[in-house]
Parts: structure tokens; C-alpha cells; sequence
């Protein structure tokens, strides 16, 4: 063994790994995964895959954080489903070339460019939504034409066992390996050279990666959390508000990545929310939270006690919930008022069911509030003003943005998941997935004819004449204008050429 970063390294394990990305390359310098055709063929694996295990990844996802049933077939198989049958319906269109206009200074050239593969990547998914983000970054690599290494959380063991089991079972071998193991594992990875690596997980975990894959020059991306905001104006239907924002912080207990982290309100609104939220919660899970089948569990006794570590120190008061139970890793949903923005629960991603509310006056005081920390992933605002959605989209920077709903624009396939600044590099779902696994490369063949010799040729060589460098210049300084699309003027090429032929045709008759 040898020590790197401070950790022991297993060399019998390291050189395993680096045989597994060597074969990985080996096979995608075959060209097998370029194929549309092989991809779409792993893609309808994929999506069995996706239907006959319903059963194991409910079951283990369940064991790893008690998910409720509804949770786990919407937000994550379902889901699923759909994402891969968005990308077999694409795929052909995604991959296709795309030619650009013909110039008038080259005439008799082609020009195009198409989303190549990377080649080997790594793909390490996180805990908190093990299949739905291991699998959906797999999905954009399998339909970018890639090999792929999937290395799934240690910390819902459960999922993981079940993707390395059912992964092989599924996909072709020679192009798609799963790599259990904690942090050491992931390390061993890292030392490897990959030809992109996508990362899900925190910020912290984020930057490591990112330090690791500079050393190489490797590209990543990076789905990081962050504290997502939630504005509310005393224009929204408050109970519609305190119900959207409700269920999206009680989803899987608090624990995603966009989930609402604080609320910026007004006093006011603040009394009406929580005044709304007592009864919400009722409606939604009985009068004994704990012994709901709907509600999740904390992963595992370290967050629990970090997130109750932010209960235990905050300067707010509790307005709604506390209550906890070590033995069951639960906490109750959890709202806090009266909360400082400088102390730690305002500073750091909670991921748990704990709901500060911090004061403001106004909307403008409002974006500058959360301009003045670190951009989210995601932002949300709640109002029926269009003069305050206007400001916020203008004004804000995040990873998305939605107005009068929480979460629900990560479920549109047609936009792009991801964050920004500390909140991550780089998006997904779709199309925008499909890019993010490939690089879209230029192609340019030009002609040996004559009449290109004569022109381009001659008056690009030197001798540089003065007559040469000025027609060259307005050229090139016009080079935009001298690209011209035909297809727009052939129906009126085939109509002038009908109509000669008609004039020509009666002129024959009348004689």
C-alpha cells in the first residue's frame, strides 16, 4: 500500500481499476458505441431494466431511506421511464450532422459538425436519489455513444447492490461496469484518467473532484446543492403556496437537491404561511407525522445529528414541529422563525426538513438578499404579480428558476437541470444531457477543383500583393454575409423555370 492525499491507497485495487478503464477504452476505440443503432439498443435495455425491477429498486430504496411508495415510483422509476423513452424517441435526430450554409467564397466545400462521444467516462451518483441519479446521467452517456463506469453511494447501500447486480445483467459488459466501495473506492477512481467525469453530490465533495480531474485536463460536470431560496409575496393564494412548498420540503424528508432551503417573506405573509402549514400537514400526513407511511427517514445517525446540531443552535424559535427520534433517524418537519442570516442553518445546505424563514420588506430587498450569497441551484417565487416574476429573472442568478411551484421544472425533460457557481458546472435531462456527454465536432472537406485554385487558393499564397491582401480582407471581414441557405429560394427557382417552360409551350402552339 502507498499513501496519496493523506489516504491509503490499495494498489491491487488501483491497478484493477485501471484495467477496467483500459478495457473500457479498448472498446470504445472499436467504434462499438459510436453505432446509433447499439445505443438504441442499449437504451431499450435500459428501460427494462427500468420494468421488470420495479419490486428490488422500491424494496431498496425503502431500506436505505424508508421512501414512500408514491416517492419512489413518481420521483424516481417512473421518472426514470420516461427520461429513457425521451432519448430513444430522439436519439436519431440528437446524433444527426448538421450542415452549414454554403459560402460564396466556397462554393464547392462542405461544412458540418456533429456531437461526437468523449470516450470513458465516470458517472458517481449520489444517496439521497440513488437509481434516478445514477441511472439518468447513464441514459445521456449511453445516447452520447460513451463507455461509462458507475460508482453509486456507499451510503444507500441498498440501490447500490441492486444497479451493480441488475447493470451487467442489462447492458453490454464490455461497455458499462459498476464499481462499489466508500470513499476510498471513489478516490481509487479519481486516480485514474478518464475522458469526462459527471458528479453528483455536495459542493465540498464537488471541489474535490473538480481538483482531481484538473490535473488531467478532464472535463465535468458537477450537480452540487446549495441553498435554494423561496421568495413569497403577499399577492400568492397562500394555502396553493404552503402546499407546493410543503410537499417539496416532505419530499424524501428534505434530502434533495432543490429542495426549498429558506423562506424571505414579509411578517405578514410569514403569520399566513405558517398559519396555512398547520393544516397542510394534517391533510397531508395525519395528526402523527412520525407514523406516516408518507414520510422518509434521515439517512443515516451523522446527518441526523448534523441537522439537529442546526436546531440545537439556532437563534430562532420553532413555530411548527421539532420533535425527533434517534432509534428511527426521524426528525418532524420543522419551521423556524425569528432565524439570524449569519448563523450556520442560513450558510449551509440543510438537506433535512428544517424550514427557516428569514424577514425582508420587499422584493428588492429580497434579490438583494440572495444576491449577495451564493448562486442556488435553484430558485423559487411565489406570486401573482408579473412585475415581481419579471424582477426576479432579471435581477437573480440561479440554476433555474420557478414560479408558484417547487421542484416541478426538474420533471421537464425540455430544460436543463444544473447549477451554477457553487451550486455546479454543467446540466442535464435530454437533449441538454446528450451534449453534456459529447463535444460537438467540426468538419470541413474542400474541393480540389480548378476554379478554387484559381480564386481562394492563388490570393491566400504568397507573394502577398497589395490587391491580394485587400480582396482577401473585404472578404473576410464579410464573411457572414457571403453564406447563403438555397432552399428557401427553390420553390421560386421551380415556378420561374415553369413558367419559361409554359411561355415557351404556348409560344409554340400560337405558331
Amino acid at each position: 500500500m502507498v499513501y496519496a492525499n493523506s489516504h491509503v491507497i490499495d494498489m491491487e485495487k488501483l491497478r484493477r481499476h485501471e484495467q477496467t478503464v483500459e478495457d473500457l477504452r479498448d472498446t470504445f476505440l472499436t467504434g462499438k458505441t459510436r453505432d446509433v443503432e447499439f445505443r438504441l439498443k442499449q437504451l431499450k435495455n435500459l428501460l427494462r431494466l427500468y420494468s421488470e425491477n420495479w419490486d428490488r429498486i422500491a424494496d431498496a430504496l425503502c431500506q436505505d431511506l424508508r421512501k414512500p411508495l408514491g416517492e419512489a415510483k413518481i420521483m424516481e422509476h417512473a421518472f426514470l421511464i420516461g427520461d429513457v423513452k425521451y432519448a430513444i424517441k430522439n436519439l436519431k435526430k440528437w446524433a444527426k450532422s448538421t450542415a452549414i450554409p454554403t459560402c460564396l467564397a466556397n462554393v464547392s466545400d462542405n461544412a458540418w459538425y456533429r456531437y461526437e462521444p468523449f470516450g470513458t467516462v465516470l458517472i458517481i451518483g449520489p444517496w439521497n436519489y440513488p437509481f434516478m441519479l445514477a441511472f439518468m446521467p447513464l441514459c445521456a452517456a449511453i445516447a452520447a455513444g460513451n463507455c461509462a463506469v458507475i460508482k453509486p453511494s456507499e451510503l444507500s447501500p441498498n440501490s447500490a447492490a441492486v444497479i451493480a447486480d441488475l447493470v451487467p445483467k442489462y447492458l453490454d459488459r464490455s461497455c458499462y461496469k459498476v464499481v462499489t466501495g466508500g470513499p476510498e473506492a471513489a478516490q481509487e477512481l479519481l486516480e485514474e484518467k478518464w475522458d469526462f467525469i459527471f458528479y453528483t453530490g455536495s459542493t465540498t465533495i464537488g471541489k474535490v473532484i473538480y481538483s482531481a480531474a484538473a490535473k488531467s485536463l478532464t472535463p465535468v460536470c458537477l450537480e452540487l446543492g446549495g441553498k435554494s431560496p423561496v421568495y413569497v409575496d403577499n399577492t400568492a393564494d397562500m394555502k396553493k403556496t404552503a402546499q407546493r412548498i410543503l410537499w417539496a420540503k416532505c419530499a424524501n424528508l428534505g434530502q434533495t437537491c432543490i429542495a426549498p432551503d429558506y423562506i424571505i417573506c414579509t411578517k405578514e405573509v410569514e403569520d399566513n404561511f405558517i398559519q396555512e402549514c398547520r393544516q397542510i400537514l394534517r391533510d397531508y400526513y395525519g395528526t402523527n407525522l412520525k407514523a406516516s407511511k408518507d414520510l422518509a427517514r434521515i439517512v443515516n445517525k451523522r446527518h441526523f445529528y448534523r441537522i439537529l446540531k442546526y436546531l440545537a443552535e439556532t437563534k430562532g424559535t420553532i413555530a411548527l414541529g421539532g420533535e425527533n427520534d434517534e432509534r428511527e433517524l426521524w426528525i418532524e418537519p420543522t419551521i423556524l422563525v425569528g432565524v439570524d442570516p449569519t448563523e450556520p442553518i442560513m450558510s449551509e445546505e440543510i438537506f433535512g426538513p428544517i424550514l427557516p424563514i428569514c424577514r425582508v420588506g420587499s422584493a428588492d430587498e429580497a434579490i438583494n438578499f440572495i444576491n449577495r450569497r451564493p448562486r442556488p441551484l435553484a430558485l423559487y417565487v411565489f406570486t401573482n404579480d408579473s412585475n415581481t416574476t419579471k424582477k426576479f429573472v432579471k435581477f437573480t442568478h440561479s440554476g433555474s428558476i420557478c414560479v408558484n411551484d417547487c421542484l416541478y421544472q426538474s420533471s421537464l425533460h425540455q430544460l436543463p437541470f444544473g447549477g451554477v457557481g457553487d451550486s455546479g458546472m454543467g446540466q442535464y435531462h435530454g437533449q441538454f444531457g446528450f451534449q453534456t456527454f459529447s463535444r460537438p465536432r467540426a468538419v470541413m472537406e474542400r474541393s480540389f477543383s480548378n476554379f478554387e485554385n484559381m480564386t481562394a487558393y492563388k490570393l491566400r499564397h504568397p507573394p502577398y500583393l497589395n490587391s491580394h491582401i485587400k480582396l482577401n480582407s473585404w472578404v473576410v471581414e464579410r464573411f457572414d454575409m457571403l453564406f447563403v441557405n438555397p432552399w428557401p429560394y427553390i420553390p421560386y427557382l421551380v415556378m420561374f423555370i415553369l413558367g419559361l417552360l409554359v411561355m415557351f409551350s404556348l409560344q409554340r402552339t400560337v405558331r
